[in-house]
């Protein structure tokens, strides 16, 4: 029997907040420029209306958010109705106490709008800088998660594990805004991640960043079913997807101004993980219909998110407006177009859809 799937659908955006050269002069951005500019991006998104922004976590010296949290909380202050999130959270080399304190930290300064996307994380830079053994890479996050679930839960915690000390009795400070601060579990394609948050009955982000997007919808069938088999509701958990893109007023341009910087920084991580390099006929196609990668036009844009939710029935689309450095002008009108141009539409249709399945 078909699912149906009834919240109302978010469209947002994530940043990794890349150093790196701007492609087209060559001219390297300064911390201090490209924190301005990030901050003047989720400013923007809360304007035009978007859902959510999210921030990734790193500790490399090709990004600058090691400490996303504070600049989540400076942008609580400057914006009003946009959710804020980590995009994601290295819940593994991180302490769960802390990582709750901060985002019901969070939750405080933007009134309820914190979220946690709690991850593996795509890179590893993190565990020996913080004293973990990547060996212990999936028990680390599995044990770490308990505890930051029975944090939400209770004011009041008793909790005993294998890597960190034991808590008994002690409550935890502040307590958020919100009743349940919401925890997504983002995953990059691994079946037991998958499992994980569909049998913990949680939201799961999903990070399709390259190859045919309908491939990855086994791992949802795999998501809604371990749900269903540890007795929650697949209609009641939500589904995101999130994604590389760029937009401009001509589909060209928008290629044109995404693709440097993309190969670029993908070239790099590649040479790091045995990649071969990325070429431009490649991804012309990642940025088909069937492709990966959202850049185009408004109107392209909006086709290729109707037509993943026609595969995954997702309840939320992120997308990261850019791999490393665009001009920044170029990004902010990318913005603009995402919540004036892509979103309503998106919305409607997808409304109109749920309420004929209804």
């Amino acid at each position: 029997m078909k699912e149906s799937y009834k919240k109302s659908f978010e469209l947002g955006l994530y940043s990794f907040a890349e150093l790196t050269p701007d492609p087209a002069t060559g001219k390297m951005p300064s911390p201090a420029e490209r924190m301005r500019n990030l901050i003047e991006s989720i400013e923007l998104a809360d304007q035009v209306g978007l859902d959510v922004f999210g921030l990734g976590e790193h500790h490399r010296p090709d990004f600058i958010s090691s400490a996303p949290l504070v600049i989540l909380g400076a942008a609580a202050v400057r914006t009003k109705s946009i959710r804020l999130s980590t995009a994601v959270t290295v819940l593994s080399s991180d302490d769960p106490v802390r990582v709750f304190e901060n985002f019901a930290t969070l939750d405080l300064l933007s009134t309820g709008r914190a979220e946690i996307m709690a991850g593996r994380g795509s890179f590893v830079e993190s565990f020996p800088l913080f004293g973990y053994d990547l060996k212990d890479y999936d028990e680390l996050f599995t044990e770490k998660l308990d505890l930051l679930l029975k944090l939400r839960e209770s004011e009041r915690v008793t909790w005993s594990g294998k890597h960190r000390p034991t808590i008994q009795n002690l409550g935890v400070y502040p307590r958020p805004v919100q009743e349940k601060i919401p925890i997504w579990i983002a995953v990059g394609g691994t079946p037991e991640s998958v499992v994980r948050a569909g049998s913990l009955g949680l939201p799961m982000a999903l990070a399709i960043i390259g190859g045919i997007p309908e491939r990855f919808r086994p791992l949802v069938d795999l998501y809604r079913g371990a749900a269903r088999e540890t007795g929650h509701d697949p209609a009641q958990l939500e589904l995101g997807i999130n994604s590389h893109g760029f937009i401009a007023d001509d589909s060209k341009q928008a290629a044109d101004d995404y693709f440097p910087t993309f190969q670029l920084m993908m070239n790099k991580i590649g040479r790091e993980r045995g990649w071969g390099p990325i070429t431009r006929q490649q991804f012309e196609a990642s940025r088909t219909l069937r492709g990966a990668d959202f850049v185009g036009t408004p109107d392209e844009v909006i086709e290729k998110i109707l037509y993943q939710h026609t595969l995954f029935g997702h309840q939320r689309m992120l997308l990261q407006l850019g791999v490393g450095t665009i001009a920044h002008a170029k990004v902010m009108h990318a913005i603009e177009l995402l919540g004036t141009k892509v979103a309503p539409v998106v919305r409607r249709e997808i409304q109109q859809r749920n309420a004929v399945s209804a």
